[in-house]
């Protein structure tokens, strides 16, 4: 990669196998560079990448960065000692949840084990009601709390008062005690309230939620902190963080909503593609990104990436604002197996990026999905992106392990563990679409990471579809979608009400207040509101604008919730809560042609690197096309076309 003399943002997304960075000039133009990942320290990676892209750090004006620092911590169970304070007779909601099943039909399986122990759980003697205070928090209340907090000697203490989304007073005291009371004895102990993390009815999920700031918080401040100091080290400005729901935030603010960074890396990617998705004016889109430890699937609606609230992440709810991402352990170094039972698995266990699929000549020996596509030609022997090195004959030795299990040649194994990978991709995909109303055969599927394009083909054909789209960048569309995303700061607060009860001068008064709380960041403001049927478990983020009527709104919710499930009832509206985000601009994307040409192999053997956007003429498959970063493959019945912005229109023929 050339040295860029404009201004340039730059997205890191550092992903369990690859770290990739997209450079976004000024004038919109993308550069790209890839290393492989440090398993033990990811800084090491985001350094490395700066690197090697030889960006000059005066250059940059910032650097978005993708983090899964916050989902590690939860699958692994390696986050903070946390106590919980709750309201006497409540402690016992993180082992309660809903009381559903965690599988309906396996009595044998449970959930995941709550991020504080039921010892860890502190009663409060205090009680609000939606009436008022039934029962008051005093001094002797406060006296046993702290005293509790003290013997149990926490990292952070998380406090959840029963509707202290319409009261937080008796939150608010309490913190401010246990703060004053443990800087000298605990100076290290964080607390934490939940009005100012969730403001919104449901006890369980404020509670979790709350629970789960607390417990990632100290370890995202020392991320943040390390790489912030390692990058001003080397003269590169402190980055900034995708959060879950698609924005950014500056380090110092991100180290403050840990949990809203559950799915930061994801979000990127999505980010990514609703940009493509505009730019070729797509509506409705799944999105398949594959990288090298698993696969992302997403939606875009109306061009934009489907944000919604609440869902698990590694089994622990987190019920704030996300961009819908459902991830599956089917990536590029996911390892085959064969079960108990005698079927083919593929995956969780990923071969990472060391040592990395057999093919990569670092130490691996267990066939991997990228094993299987070397194996069949969809994967070039030689040198890569990202240091790699590809070995066919040692790939062949990988799968031929499964092929001898199975009785079946090298070929016929690789086809049947990347179709095993493929169903399970399908159903993630199915997952997303189906069950929020929008059916896989009207939408168009856009497939990026190192993997998607290799697998596209068959995703679709799984599910129905007809079109497929593999953007420019295909390899590093994450990062691209990290770079361009704006700061965004995004609060949200209580407000119960009747639809038809809303004063359309106080909602006006009420919007521009959370607006305004949130400062000025570029200077765009959006809201929703949160609302359902009267009786409804289930709400749906409805947009609102200052001066909406309360019938507007109620009239715009049942649009939306005919649309997602199909149906409306004979039922008054509600309203739960609203959503604010305050943001800027995206920066500046141009997809456009680039100078040189590129190589097309029509057989199943890749020739010279070319992403599609100096093609014009139709490929028909079965035919492989190397991409800088990544591959496609144009399965038997599909044809692909260049895209006068980069990349490949695929279709199934007529």
């Amino acid at each position: 990669m050339t040295a860029i003399a404009h201004s340039v943002a730059a997205g890191i997304d550092v992903g369990g196998t690859f770290t990739d960075l997209a450079a976004l000039a000024s004038d919109g133009t993308v550069h790209a560079a890839k290393v492989l990942s440090d398993a033990n320290d990811r800084a090491v990676g985001v350094l490395a990448v700066l690197q090697a892209s030889t960006l000059a750090p005066s250059s940059l004006a910032y650097i978005a960065h993708g983090t899964t620092v916050v989902t590690n911590l939860l699958l692994e169970r390696r986050g903070a000692r946390v106590v919980a304070c709750a309201t006497a007779g409540f402690t016992d909601l993180l082992e309660l949840r809903r009381q559903e099943r965690a599988s309906l039909y396996d009595l044998s399986k449970h959930h995941s084990a709550p991020l504080v122990t039921r010892g860890d759980v502190i009663p409060v003697r205090e009680r609000v009601v939606p009436e008022g205070v039934l029962l008051a928090l005093t001094a002797d209340a406060i006296d046993d709390v702290v005293r509790a907090v003290v013997a149990l000697a926490p990292e952070t203490v998380a406090i959840t008062l029963l509707h202290s989304y319409a009261d937080p007073t008796h939150e608010s005291q309490l913190g401010d005690a246990l703060r004053a009371r443990l800087a000298d004895i605990l100076p290290n102990c964080d607390v934490v309230c939940s009005h100012a993390v969730l403001p919104e009815i449901r006890e369980y999920e404020r509670m979790a939620t709350t629970v789960a700031e607390a417990y990632a918080r100290p370890a995202v401040r020392h991320y943040l902190a390390s790489l912030g100091e390692r990058l001003t080290l080397h003269g590169y400005p402190s980055p900034r963080v995708m959060t879950s729901a698609g924005g950014t935030l500056i380090a110092t603010d991100a180290a403050e909503h840990a949990a809203s960074l559950a799915l930061s890396g994801p979000a990127g990617g999505v980010t990514g593609a609703a940009a493509v998705a505009r730019a070729l004016n797509i509506s409705r889109a799944l999105t398949i990104d594959i990288g090298g430890t698993s696969a992302d699937v997403g939606l875009i609606v109306d061009g934009e990436p489907l944000v919604e609230r609440g869902g698990d992440v590694a089994g622990v709810p987190i019920a704030l604002p996300r961009v819908l991402v459902e991830a599956v352990a089917a990536g590029g170094g996911s390892i085959g197996w064969i079960d108990a039972g005698g079927a083919l698995r593929a995956g969780p266990e990923s071969a990472g990026a060391s040592p990395g699929p057999a093919a990569y000549g670092r130490g691996g020996i267990r066939p991997t999905i990228t094993d299987a596509h070397v194996v069949l030609g969809h994967i070039a022997p030689g040198t890569w992106s990202g240091g790699v090195t590809i070995s066919a004959p040692l790939a062949s030795e990988a799968i031929g392990h499964l092929a001898s299990a199975l009785a079946v040649s090298n070929e016929r194994a690789a086809e049947a563990l990347i179709a095993t990978a493929d169903a399970t991709m399908a159903r993630a995909l199915r997952r997303v679409s189906v069950e929020r109303g929008v059916d896989p055969r009207d939408a168009a599927l856009i497939a990026f990471g190192g993997g998607g394009p290799l697998h596209a083909c068959g995703l679709a054909e799984r599910l129905g579809m007809t079109r497929v789209v593999v953007p420019p960048h295909a390899g590093v569309l994450s990062a691209v979608g990290l770079a361009l995303a704006p700061e965004r700061r995004e609060a949200v607060s209580s407000f119960v009400t009747r639809a038809d009860a809303i004063d359309v001068s106080l909602l006006r008064e009420r919007l521009d207040a959370t607006a305004a709380q949130l400062g000025d960041v570029g200077s765009r403001a959006r809201w929703w509101v949160r609302s359902r049927f009267e009786g409804q478990g289930y709400e749906l983020d409805v947009p609102v604008e200052p001066g909406d009527s309360g019938a507007e709104i109620a009239s715009r919710f049942v649009e939306r919730h005919v649309a997602r499930t199909g149906f409306a009832l004979d039922r008054g509206v509600e309203c739960i809560s609203i959503r604010t985000a305050v943001g800027g601009d995206p920066w500046p994307v141009r997809f456009a042609r680039p100078s040189r040409d590129g190589g097309v192999s029509e057989s199943n053997v890749p020739n010279d690197e070319d992403d599609g956007r100096a093609m014009t003429r139709t490929l028909h498959g079965p035919c492989v096309v190397r991409l800088p970063d990544a591959t496609l493959y144009v399965a038997r019945g599909w044809h692909a076309t260049a895209l006068a912005i980069g990349g490949w229109l695929m279709e199934r023929d007529a």
